[in-house]
């Protein structure tokens, strides 16, 4: 297998918004460390549109992506050669210093010296990307690989609900947003026993139809003050922080997973009040990656359901609109080849 590869990426040239280009890119061949892999799918996350809006720190130029499936075509000199020929995922975390109490703990997503797949290091839109041998994951037969691009989102739903875990068995669950993320962490918490409904807007009434053909219950609102055991707030709105706060029971437990543009007031008083206990999740560790191509291979997830589109990175500017506009779910380039 080739050590180079070559064809068009999508990079980001400058800081700022703006600066998106398409232009040919060779990748390779892997350092000692390094797995040079060949990109089957990647997929739009809203970080990437943040990123050429210019709101993301960034390191340009670098080529954007972070959420991928592919091929490990070659390691670097001394690296286990078995990987040559898997089909893999990859973690996105790099540059981690491997010392400090977050990356002994498993959570490099935590090290303050981290840098990013796609922001800081040459990403997946593109024919390949060189990653750390040591964030491969490999995938299972049971998983297709273009379906596998959604492992990364997954993973970071997986770790914000089962590390520690949040939903019992016969919780009732609401889950804000029916997004990728929202759509993800609603089927992890119905996989963990929970009675999950899925609440959106009625601009949303296309991803709800989505939830629905998953066998998720859906709303366009929820009137249920204090009757939820578990809420998952997956879209980054302070209302629908709001409403989640009303609709969490005493004693509940709520989950940020949602980023929002900046902040924004809460009621910390309903905290006190009800005894909550706030968690969040940041990225995608190890353990969330192995749970979630467990859930994924198991049927317990699906992830097809969730893609709207499969493009190649010459359409970017239409995808990327089309993400923006909510036309869908979730959207995936396939390389130029």
């Amino acid at each position: 297998m080739s050590s180079i590869l070559t064809g068009i990426a999508l990079t980001k040239q400058e800081h700022g918004r703006g600066g998106a280009v398409l232009q040919n890119l060779q990748v390779g061949p892997p350092r000692p460390g390094q797995a040079l892999v060949q990109v089957a799918a990647a997929g739009i996350c809203g970080t990437d549109l943040h990123i050429l809006d210019g709101e993301w720190p960034v390191r340009p130029p670098v080529t954007v992506g972070h959420e991928l499936s592919g091929v490990v075509m070659a390691v670097g000199s001394g690296d286990d050669s078995t990987w040559v020929g898997k089909s893999v995922v990859s973690e996105v975390f790099f540059g981690s210093d491997g010392t400090c109490n977050e990356c002994q703990d498993g959570h490099r997503n935590l090290c303050p010296n981290r840098q990013s797949l796609g922001s800081h290091v040459d990403g997946a839109f593109g024919p390949g990307v060189l990653v750390p041998v040591q964030n491969l994951h490999s995938l299972p037969a049971s998983i297709d690989l273009v379906e596998a691009a959604l492992l990364e989102p997954l993973a970071c739903a997986t770790g914000a609900l089962c590390d520690p875990a949040i939903v019992n068995p016969g919780d009732r669950v609401l889950v804000t947003g029916p997004g990728a993320i929202g759509l993800l962490a609603a089927q992890v918490a119905r996989a963990a026993g929970g009675e999950v409904l899925i609440c959106g807007r009625e601009t949303d009434r296309r991803r709800l139809e989505v939830a629905e053909k998953l066998g998720l219950a859906t709303a366009t609102e929820v009137d249920e003050p204090e009757a939820f055991d578990v809420v998952i707030e997956c879209t980054g709105a302070a209302a629908a922080a709001a409403a989640c706060l009303t609709a969490v029971k005493r004693r509940g437990r709520y989950v940020q997973m949602g980023l929002f543009a900046g902040p924004i007031p809460v009621d910390m008083n309903a905290v006190c009040l009800k005894e909550l206990t706030i968690t969040s999740g940041f990225g995608a560790t190890p353990s969330g990656f192995r749970r979630a191509i467990r859930l994924a291979a198991d049927g317990s997830v699906n992830l097809g359901a969730l893609i709207t589109k499969t493009a190649p990175l010459s359409e970017w500017e239409d995808i990327f609109a089309a993400t923006r506009r909510g036309d869908g779910v979730k959207f995936l380039f396939t390389p130029d080849r």
